[in-house]
């Protein structure tokens, strides 16, 4: 359902942390944005395949969203929420060697803010607005990073605890008892998460409840125990240590490889 105008920077402020004082209430005046909400369920992205290109995109303004991408009978997750730019009309693969399909799932009420054309123009003005939302897209693709990473840790439920961790950075709230993650992700999303089958993550999910360090709670949300875990606990140190080679060593040798037929 779309929704009246409001300004951008009042509804996301950090936006507006590069901006002088005066340049700042000037953009909250003018940089306004359109909203739309989204109920709970699958997202049918294809009406919005007439996005034109210089559309800038959506931005999450609150709610959580889950983007799955599907290779043959494989699923990975990506998890969306409050900051994160987003251009759902993109094809998930432009090519036919590697077919590549995504489905959106709203996992929570959201509200989009619509960065059209005529929101481009208005930015223009103030390139420091451009400069952070380019920050937020790093930001993304270091978290895709990092759960990738956390995906190729041996054993589940050490993945899961690692995972539950780096979602507490964003997500979480300390409590009395913990840190409180008000995600209720099911036991098939985790699975596209740590790169699991949903039997294995349930197995994991009572193993660390049994000890006290992963507790999901009636309403659905996560509770976690203890301290964050530090590299030794994850992965032993050598096999870290060996992956600089391991990446060099591709490279040195295609350089070799290739040195004499451009030398033809």
């Amino acid at each position: 359902m779309r929704t009246e105008q409001i300004p951008l920077l009042r509804a996301d402020p950090d936006l507006g942390s590069l901006l002088a004082d005066a340049r700042r209430a000037e953009a909250e005046r003018k940089l306004l944005v359109s909203t739309h909400r989204l109920a709970v369920g699958s997202w049918d992205v294809s009406r919005l395949s007439n996005a034109s290109a210089d559309h800038i995109g959506l931005l999450i303004l609150e709610g959580v969203i889950a983007r799955e991408l599907i290779v043959a009978d494989h699923v990975s997750a990506e998890l969306l929420g409050p900051g994160d730019l987003i251009r759902p009309w993109q094809a998930a693969s432009k090519t036919g060697l590697l077919p590549v399909d995504a489905e959106w799932t709203v996992l929570s009420p959201t509200t989009l803010a619509v960065l059209d054309r005529r929101f481009a123009a208005e930015m223009a003005q103030w390139p420091e607005v451009t400069a952070a939302l380019f920050d937020r897209l790093s930001e993304r693709s270091m978290r895709l990073a990092t759960t990738q990473a956390i995906s190729q840790l041996t054993r589940v439920d050490r993945r899961l605890k690692a995972l539950f961790w780096h979602l507490a950075e964003r997500w979480g709230r300390v409590g009395g008892d913990g840190v409180v993650i008000p995600l209720a992700l099911t036991h098939r999303i985790l699975g596209q998460l740590v790169g699991a089958r949903r039997p294995t993550v349930s197995t994991a999910l009572s193993e660390l409840a049994e000890r006290d360090e992963l507790v999901r709670r009636g309403d659905g949300s996560w509770l976690l125990r203890g301290d964050p875990p530090d590299a030794s606990t994850l992965e032993r140190a050598p096999a870290r240590q060996a992956r600089v080679g391991d990446l060099l060593r591709p490279a040195r040798r295609f350089t070799r490889e290739r040195t004499p037929v451009q030398a033809g």
